[in-house]
């Protein structure tokens, strides 16, 4: 298989790349877009030849779920079970932004996607890359570090081209991502746990979610 790349401005992406993106998503293909970060792969999350693509490109561990992002609330909500009122605090005040929230999956959701763990990571990002796929397919995406896993992630397009040409179906490259990774919080217990340290801090998770 080999790795098509398209250059683009990832501020003001053309029509015709989203298209070519979104084409290639809607045949289970795999692509890699800049986010607010760094590049991630993006794939649907509702197809399974898809999702298994995903874990064999990364060398993912299938019990590992895979983030998901999402447009907005009422996307999110079409994807969980029930959303507590932590959820809400939290995503009014981190989305869109470097804050992926754990919560309670669907029977929507493959288990799949979850790990088999019927929890799922959803984020709303700031990328416009992304919410332009998103609002292309209608549908969230599963998002997840575009890098071979234990591999540093990458940051540019032409890195993510060099580590996994023929292991994703194309490159959006949109230059130089420049930030920090997103922070991950679980709210499925009774109290929120950190998963993952980022750019937004454990105290000011703590500020929002005070008395919740």
């Amino acid at each position: 298989m080999a790795t098509d790349l398209i250059e683009i401005n990832s501020e003001q992406p053309s029509v015709e790349a989203i298209e070519r993106a979104a084409v290639a998503l809607r045949r289970g293909e795999i692509v890699a877009i800049p986010t607010d970060a760094l590049y991630t792969l993006v794939a649907d999350p509702f197809n399974l030849h898809a999702v298994g693509r995903v874990f064999a490109a990364k060398g993912r561990e299938p019990q590992r779920s895979l983030p998901l992002l999402v447009s907005d609330f009422l996307m999110a909500e079409d994807l969980v079970t029930e959303l507590p009122a932590r959820f809400y605090l939290l995503a009014r005040r981190f989305w869109p932004g470097p804050l992926t929230i754990i919560v309670q999956a669907s029977a929507k959701v493959p288990l799949k996607v979850t790990g088999n763990t019927g929890r799922l990571a959803l984020r709303q990002s700031r990328s416009r890359v992304a919410q332009a796929l998103i609002d292309w397919m209608g549908q969230p995406l599963i998002s997840t570090s575009a890098n071979v896993s234990g591999q540093p992630t990458c940051q540019t397009g032409i890195e993510v081209f060099g580590t996994m040409d023929g292991r994703v179906d194309l490159v959006l490259d949109g230059g130089g991502c420049i930030g920090t990774g997103s922070t991950t919080v679980d709210i499925t217990e009774p109290y929120w746990r950190l998963i993952k340290s980022g750019s937004i801090q454990e105290k000011e998770i703590a500020e929002c979610l005070k008395g919740a």
